[in-house]
């Protein structure tokens, strides 16, 4: 399940319910994944140092509700004790359902008594961690986060990982997140939305040339996924910072083609001038 990251205007607000907190859809602000950002410690960016990232778990649409696939009842079978299987079963499917209706309070609930009853189970740990970014709950969906990768082997949410790290203002940590997920590897739309969130980390951070070099796309392709889309969004900004206003004129007009209510698009002409 690829969550779009939120982080890109505004800095360390709650996100309202399927709003992004720094920005919509990628608008560079906080970043919101597609199924569906005050200080904490310092701690490493954990998970799968060191080793490739297998990319071989499926992805599990939450759009879907309670109609988990099969492979998710297989892999509670794999991590549960027989006597509990059914009840984490049924906990993971309201805990869906309620992440699917935007109940992301209740979606928690139900994912803490399934993880009570089968803590390494890595879908227990994805819902959670995505329900509480949801709800800005930033320390604690980076935790569950991270559990999730390191039981997984999977860094799909480690842009949310940088997203949270940006909402507690630990940008030393966004640049170690980052260098993790080049050097472990990862889906194109992950590493799409990794630039959404890292392009709008550097920006911030007074640095937009480098930015330029993390989000420029090279070509505007046709029919342009929702990641790709949040890339140019973020890569179009960027070029309306350093003046290079033609270029971002062609960003905004391949994004208006593609989607005329693209969020943000008032914002970025605004930026731009036009």
């Amino acid at each position: 399940m690829g969550e779009k990251s939120q982080h890109g205007h505004s800095k360390g607000r709650k996100p309202p319910a399927n709003k992004s907190h720094r920005g919509q859809g990628g608008s560079g602000g906080k970043y919101r994944g597609k199924n569906g950002g005050g200080k904490g410690g310092r701690q490493q960016s954990g998970g799968s140092r060191g080793r490739a990232a297998p990319q071989n778990r499926p992805q599990l649409d939450l759009t879907a509700g309670s109609q988990l696939p099969k492979w998710i009842q297989e892999e509670v079978n794999r991590t549960t004790r027989k006597e509990r299987r059914a009840a984490v079963m049924q906990s993971l499917e309201a805990a869906a359902d309620a992440f699917a209706a935007a109940r992301y309070g209740k979606a928690i609930e139900h994912a803490e008594r399934a993880k009570q009853a089968s803590s390494s189970n890595a879908t227990i740990r994805e819902i959670l961690g995505l329900s509480l970014y949801r709800l800005g709950r930033w320390e604690d969906a980076l935790k569950e986060l991270r559990g999730f990768r390191r039981i997984a082997g999977e860094t799909t949410h480690m842009p949310v990982e940088m997203d949270c790290l940006r909402a507690l203002s630990r940008p030393d940590d966004v640049d170690k997140v980052w260098g993790e997920l080049k050097h472990l590897g990862g889906r194109p739309d992950t590493f799409h939305e990794a630039r959404v969130v890292y392009g709008s980390h550097l920006l911030d951070e007074g640095k937009a040339k480098q930015a330029w070099q993390v989000v420029n796309p090279k070509r505007l392709g046709e029919h342009p996924h929702e990641a790709e889309l949040r890339q140019w969004y973020v890569a179009a900004r960027v070029a309306a910072h350093l003046g290079d206003n033609d270029s971002a004129e062609q960003m905004l007009s391949a994004i208006t083609a593609a989607d005329p209510a693209f969020p943000g698009l008032d914002e970025l002409e605004a930026a731009i001038g036009t």
